[in-house]
C-alpha cells in the first residue's frame, strides 16, 4: 500500500509540476470545493434524519420520538470524528497526506452510497438501525480524516491586513452545501407523491453527494501531492505530529479553541436542522416549503460569511466575535417567538438567524487555527475543531428538541444562550484568542 501510493502522488507530482504556481488564490479554491464536499454530505444527512429516517427506520415509534432517536444517530458522526482525526493522522505520517485523503474520501462516499441503499425497517428489521448507525459512524471517521491541513496553509499565506477575509473563505463551503442539499430534497419532496419519494426519492440526494466526493478527492489531490505545495507544507511545519505530543504542548489551547466558536457551531443547527424538526413535527408547513425558505436563509448567509471577512480586517475578528455572540444571545430571546410566528416569522426568523451566523461562522476558522505554534498547528486545528463540532453542534438538534418538546421553544433558545456565554468566556480567558 505505502510503495503504490508513495508512486502515485509522485505521478501526480509531475503532471502538476509544469507551469504550476503556489499562490493564496489556487489554495482557497481547493478549500471551497473540499469544505463544499463535506457540508454538502453533511446537510444530505441531516434532512433526511428529519424527513426520511424516522418513517423509515423508526416506522414503529411515534413522530417525536422517531426523530429524537434518528438525531442520536446523527450526533455518532460527531463522536466519532476526533477518533477518525486521530486513526488517519497515523497513515499521514507513514504513508502521505495523498493516502490519508483518498483513503477518508472513499470511506465517506461508501458509508454515504450505504445510506442511499439503506433497506428499511419494514425489510430486514433492526438491522437497518445498526447499518445506519453504522454508516453514520463511518461519515464521522471519514470526515476526521478529510482534514487537509489547506485552511491552515492558506491561514499562513494571508496577508497580515487580510487575515479575516482569509479565514472567512473555508467557511463558504457551508451555505453553498446546504443551498444544494436544500434545493435537490425540496424538488423531490415537493415533485413526488409520499410514496414514491419515500422508496427512492428521497436516495438521489447520496449519489450526488458521493459524485461531489469524487470530484472533491481529485481537486484537493491535485493540490496536496504538488511538489510546490508539498515543499510548503514541510516549510511551514504543517505536518501531522502525534495528538498525545501535541496535548500535552498546547491542551490549553485547544480547550479554549473548542469552546471559543461555540456559539456560532450552537447557532449552526439551530437556523439549519432543529428549526426543520420542529416545522415538520409541530406545523402544518410542508417539508418542502420550509426548505425552499432555509435556501433563502443560505443565500443571505452566504453573503454575511464574505461580509464578515470585510468587517474583521477593519474591526478585528476577536472584536467581531465577541459582538456576534452577544447578537446571538439576543437572538436566543426573540428566536422561540419568531419560529412560531408563522411563513412570516419563519422567514425572518431564517434570515435574521443566516446573517448572524454567517458574520460569526464566517471567522470561527481563524479561532481554531491561530494560536497554535506551526509545529502543532496542523494537528492542533484538527483535533480542535472536531471538539468544537461536537461540544458546539453534534448533540444541538437532539438537546435543542428535547428541550422544546418538554419545555417549550423558549427553552432550546436557553440552550444557546448558553453556547454565547461559553464564547464569552472564552474570549475572556485569553486576550490573544482570535487576534
Amino acid at each position: 500500500m505505502g510503495s503504490s501510493t508513495t508512486a502515485t502522488e509522485r505521478d501526480a507530482r509531475l503532471v502538476n509540476a509544469r507551469d504550476h504556481r503556489v499562490n493564496p488564490g489556487e489554495i482557497a479554491i481547493g478549500v471551497i470545493i473540499g469544505r463544499t464536499s463535506e457540508f454538502f454530505d453533511f446537510f444530505v444527512y441531516a434532512i433526511a434524519s428529519v424527513i426520511v429516517f424516522p418513517k423509515l427506520v423508526f416506522p414503529y415509534l411515534d413522530p417525536l420520538t422517531g426523530t429524537l432517536w434518528s438525531f442520536a444517530i446523527f450526533a455518532l458522526a460527531f463522536v466519532a470524528r476526533p477518533v477518525g482525526s486521530m486513526l488517519f493522522m497515523a497513515i499521514d505520517r507513514a504513508h502521505g497526506r495523498g493516502a490519508k485523503l483518498t483513503l477518508s474520501l472513499f470511506l465517506l462516499g461508501t458509508s454515504t452510497v450505504a445510506i442511499a441503499f439503506l433497506p428499511s425497517y419494514e425489510q430486514i428489521g433492526a438491522a437497518a438501525i445498526w447499518l445506519l448507525a453504522a454508516a453514520r459512524i463511518g461519515q464521522g471517521l471519514a470526515l476526521g480524516g478529510a482534514w487537509d491541513g489547506l485552511a491552515s496553509l492558506l491561514a499562513l499565506n494571508a496577508p497580515e491586513s487580510r487575515r479575516g477575509w482569509y479565514a472567512m473563505i473555508p467557511q463558504l463551503g457551508a451555505p453553498i452545501g446546504l443551498i444544494v442539499a436544500s434545493a435537490l430534497f425540496a424538488y423531490f419532496a415537493g415533485n413526488l407523491s409520499a410514496e414514491d419519494f419515500f422508496s427512492w426519492g428521497w436516495r438521489y440526494p447520496f449519489f450526488v453527494a458521493f459524485a461531489i466526493n469524487v470530484v472533491a478527492l481529485f481537486a484537493r489531490l491535485r493540490i496536496v501531492v504538488t511538489p510546490e505545495y508539498t515543499h510548503l507544507f514541510e516549510s511551514r511545519e504543517l505536518q501531522p505530529v502525534p495528538v498525545t505530543e501535541m496535548l500535552r504542548n498546547e491542551g490549553m489551547r485547544v480547550v479554549l479553541g473548542a469552546f471559543a466558536p461555540l456559539a456560532s457551531f450552537a447557532l449552526f443547527h439551530m437556523v439549519t436542522v432543529f428549526p426543520l424538526s420542529w416545522i415538520f413535527l409541530y406545523t402544518q408547513d410542508t417539508p418542502a416549503d420550509f426548505l425552499l425558505i432555509e435556501v433563502v436563509g443560505a443565500f443571505f448567509g452566504l453573503g454575511a460569511i464574505i461580509a464578515s471577512g470585510w468587517i474583521a480586517d477593519r474591526i478585528g475578528r476577536r472584536t467581531l466575535l465577541g459582538s456576534c455572540a452577544a447578537a446571538i444571545a439576543v437572538f436566543s430571546g426573540v428566536a422561540p417567538l419568531l419560529l412560531n410566528g408563522g411563513p412570516l416569522g419563519e422567514l425572518v426568523f431564517m434570515i435574521v438567524g443566516f446573517v448572524i451566523l454567517g458574520l460569526s461562522f464566517g471567522q470561527s476558522s481563524g479561532v481554531v487555527t491561530s494560536g497554535f505554534t506551526q509545529r502543532y498547528r496542523y494537528t492542533g486545528a484538527a483535533i480542535t475543531s472536531d471538539l468544537a463540532w461536537l461540544f458546539g453542534a453534534g448533540f444541538a438538534p437532539l438537546v435543542a428538541l428535547v428541550l422544546s418538546a418538554n419545555y417549550g421553544l423558549f427553552s432550546a433558545g436557553a440552550y444557546l444562550l448558553s453556547g454565547a456565554v461559553c464564547t464569552l468566556l472564552a474570549l475572556w480567558l485569553n486576550k490573544t484568542l482570535a487576534k
